[in-house]
């Protein structure tokens, strides 16, 4: 394992010369039109001057549903009446990439008439975190923007992690998330219905959430998650067969990691329940 060239450094580089091609051949296009204008005479000659011909009449934009047409121009460096065949796309990429909900972003030129179409891939929120403030993180584990006033927030929320440690980049925090990211994948891919994950709480030693409209709180620990959410699932639908609820699910038992223990809600005395074991 590990030998050889990075063959995903490889597939990037491969898409790069690939996109620089085709920017070189719509650019050469381009040109041949324009020179086959020139060509035509003094007319044609006075049109591609004189009518703004060669400026870029439209920004047209693709894919957008969280950022706005406009707050996408601010973050550009080419605006509509620049040149059409010297407008930087690629400086324009790398302005555009800077705003929050953008993931990628492609320009491309459109002769007709003459404009540049920006093709942008939205990031994909999946978790909330509370970092003195609630910031969205995307499925790929960035926390990229403070959540503001029409942001999506009925999603799990993390927390558990100090900002000061994020802000160093400490391992410790960065493993702390990437544990709850984990979790909430494998929450929404199981497979089968699950009550809504409403938080998840995360320590050095073990994971803690919150499910369903009560906030059943289920202390799953470390470790076997696969096997600890399947077991999660056997008990909470074998209580919901019985038309009881779970105030406390224990999961986190290091000497019998089988176990299963269980808190009801609304009964006056402590009541336990145990599974995963022959013993009471």
């Amino acid at each position: 394992m590990g030998r050889g060239r990075n063959r995903r450094r490889v597939d990037r580089t491969a898409e790069e010369v690939a996109r620089g091609r085709k920017r070189t051949l719509r650019w050469a296009l381009g040109l041949v039109l324009a020179l086959s204008a020139l060509a035509a005479g003094a007319a044609g000659a006075r049109w591609l001057s004189g009518s703004g011909a060669l400026r870029i009449r439209d920004i047209r934009f693709e894919g957008l549903s969280r950022a706005g047409a406009d707050e996408l121009i601010a973050f550009s460096p080419v605006k509509v009446g620049d040149s059409f065949f010297l407008a930087d796309v690629d400086a324009m990429e790398r302005g555009l990439s800077r705003h929050p909900w953008v993931r990628r972003v492609e320009v491309r030129h459109a002769l007709l008439p003459p404009s540049l179409v920006v093709h942008v891939e939205e990031r994909r929120p999946i978790a909330l975190v509370e970092l003195s403030g609630l910031y969205l993180v995307d499925d790929e584990g960035n926390v990229f923007k403070r959540v503001a006033a029409g942001d999506p927030i009925d999603l799990p929320l993390v927390t558990g992690i100090s900002r000061a440690e994020y802000e160093r980049r400490s391992g410790a925090s960065e493993e702390l998330l990437a544990h709850a990211l984990a979790l909430v994948r494998a929450w929404r891919d199981g497979g089968r219905p699950r009550p809504t994950l409403s938080e998840i709480h995360v320590e050095p030693d073990g994971v803690t959430i919150h499910v369903g409209e009560d906030g059943t709180e289920v202390r799953l620990g470390a470790g076997d998650l696969g096997a600890k959410l399947s077991r999660l699932d056997k008990m909470l639908s074998a209580l919901g067969a019985e038309g009881k609820k779970a105030e406390v699910v224990h999961l986190d038992n290091r000497l019998h990691p089988s176990w299963v223990t269980v808190r009801l809600a609304g009964v006056t005395s402590p009541v336990v329940k145990v599974a995963g074991s022959r013993e009471p």
